[in-house]
């Protein structure tokens, strides 16, 4: 099994997706023509770059072999390889959910066994 890429969402959103059945994606997915996701790796910065103090955020872990053909990985922040989705999230390649706390310095606190 390949390594989990993960999204991260809003509580509202996240709700949304299950009711819904999947995930379209958020508005800067819709502008980007992509939904944004990252590898465990690079979770830290996104939620530093992108996330920073947000409180009330899911952590959604996703099966990468799951999402198939639409998951490409392309260069983004740096150069570096990010997962992108070119279609809808279809809730059947979630793993798992958490939601993400914020630590004392108000950096999130990532899930025991997710390395950042």
């Amino acid at each position: 099994m390949a390594e989990p890429v993960y999204k991260v969402l809003s509580e509202a959103a996240f709700e949304a997706a299950w009711t819904a059945g999947r995930f379209d994606g958020s508005t800067d997915d819709a502008r980007d023509g992509f939904i944004h996701l990252s590898a465990g790796h690079q979770l830290a910065a996104t939620l530093a770059t992108h996330f920073a103090g947000q409180d009330g955020l899911v952590l959604v872990a996703l099966d990468a072999e799951r999402l198939g053909p639409s998951l490409k990985w392309e260069a983004s922040r740096g150069g570096a390889l990010f997962p992108h989705l070119y279609a809808p999230l279809e809730l059947a390649a979630v793993l798992w959910s958490e939601p993400l706390a914020l630590g004392p310095e108000g950096r999130h606190v990532l899930p025991e066994g997710v390395f950042a």
